[in-house]
């Protein structure tokens, strides 16, 4: 009989402040399908998924409860240390990190990973649009070029990351995004879920959702709103979510300087999971009108939540949305174009239940985490 791979998901931010745990819980729900050994390491923030055949471990203790770095960074160290030892006391081969910037505490689970003879495997997110530092990128390139498997999400973060990091001979494999529909619950009743956010009367709702960062162009959605409530004055956007490196007051002041006040509902903060259904459930549509991205988290959510979507022409999600069938797609950073599209579909909101049934039929059958573990799988198999 054929020995089980054991594999270790070790992964400090989990839970906190964003949606990154159903990343976790369908990764390893999908995995322990295909019959590997699979254990799940995080902060003690994030709940246990409960699945049978999947061991969950808590060893980074309080890791964002204090406003010190130093402090941070020790619980990290400590958190690191209990998790990657007892995954070789475990018998783990292959160590799998989930990777948004790379900085010293990274390189110390890398070392320590190594050491103790497992192999490391990298799934980049963010591939480098945050590398602003050059110390950093050669931190980085010097650490991408040892690791023993690099996974990103789809063939535009590949080429932006062997453009950026030419030197790479790792192996890069390319492994979608799965797919929220087992995690969530949708709330069918829109009226109640209005009510809760505090949006009255029969309005049309624009859902602007997620963490607020400058590249997810908040302010071209903004802007573009103007145009929009000269023909639909009936409109009213919910902008939900909390700011990240960003001053909330730029979006502020244009919607001040714009007269937008009493069609902005603002909710500047993380929106718990217990709450998320009612933004979605609320909306009419979701714009994502954002100038950079490598694969979206917030696209795939509400897709699965059987919202339809509006996206900004990039590639990470042209390769999902395709115009008229399954989504909506206006030019990037171009705020009559934007304008223009949300105007379009507004006057034909008939359209919507058809995109929407389309696009959830599409990520229920293309993004699902079973056919994602098959993938994934196969990426182990190659370095052991």
């Amino acid at each position: 009989m054929q020995k089980r791979l054991k594999i270790a998901i070790i992964d400090s931010l989990g839970a906190h402040g964003s949606s990154h745990h159903y990343y976790l819980y369908g990764q390893v729900y999908g995995l322990s399908k295909l019959n590997l050994d699979v254990s799940l390491y995080t902060n003690n923030t994030t709940n246990n998924p409960n699945y049978k055949t999947v061991e969950f471990f808590q060893f980074y203790k309080n890791l964002f409860k204090s406003k010190y770095r130093v402090i941070s960074g020790i619980r990290y160290i400590v958190g690191s240390l209990f998790s990657i030892i007892h995954a070789r006391y475990k018998g783990v081969e292959i160590c799998h990190y989930h990777i948004f910037h790379v900085n010293i505490l990274v390189l110390f689970d890398f070392l320590l990973t190594k050491m103790l003879g497992m192999k490391v495997v990298y799934t980049i997110h963010d591939v480098v649009s945050f590398e602003k530092n050059n110390s950093k990128s050669k931190l980085s390139a010097w650490i991408y070029s040892k690791v023993d498997k690099i996974i990103t999400h789809n063939e535009f973060s590949l080429k932006i990351f062997l453009s950026h990091f030419k030197n790479i001979k790792s192996e890069i494999d390319i492994i979608p995004h799965g797919n929220y529909i087992k995690f969530i619950d949708v709330e069918k009743d829109q009226s109640s879920s209005r009510d809760i956010i505090g949006i009255a009367g029969n309005k049309k709702v624009l859902l602007f959702f997620g963490m607020i960062k400058k590249v997810k162009g908040l302010d071209l959605l903004l802007k573009s709103l103007k145009h929009v409530l000269d023909r639909h004055p009936d409109v009213i956007l919910v902008i939900a979510g909390k700011p990240w490196r960003n001053d909330f007051l730029i979006y502020k002041n244009i919607i001040k300087e714009n007269g937008l006040e009493n069609n902005c509902i603002i909710h500047d903060h993380f929106i718990p999971d217990e709450k998320v259904k009612y933004y979605y459930s609320a909306a009419d549509l979701v714009v994502l009108p954002y100038r950079e991205i490598y694969q979206s988290g917030v696209l795939l959510m509400s897709m699965s939540y059987q919202k339809p979507v509006l996206v900004s022409d990039l590639l990470p999600l042209t390769d999902i949305i395709k115009h008229l069938e399954n989504g909506f797609i206006f030019k990037n950073g171009d705020v009559l174009s934007l304008s223009n599209e949300l105007n379009n579909i507004l006057e034909n909101t008939k359209d919507l239940l058809h995109i929407k049934n389309k696009a959830f039929n599409f990520i229920k059958n293309n993004y699902d985490w079973e056919s994602i573990a098959i993938k994934t799988k196969k990426s182990y198999e190659s370095i052991v």
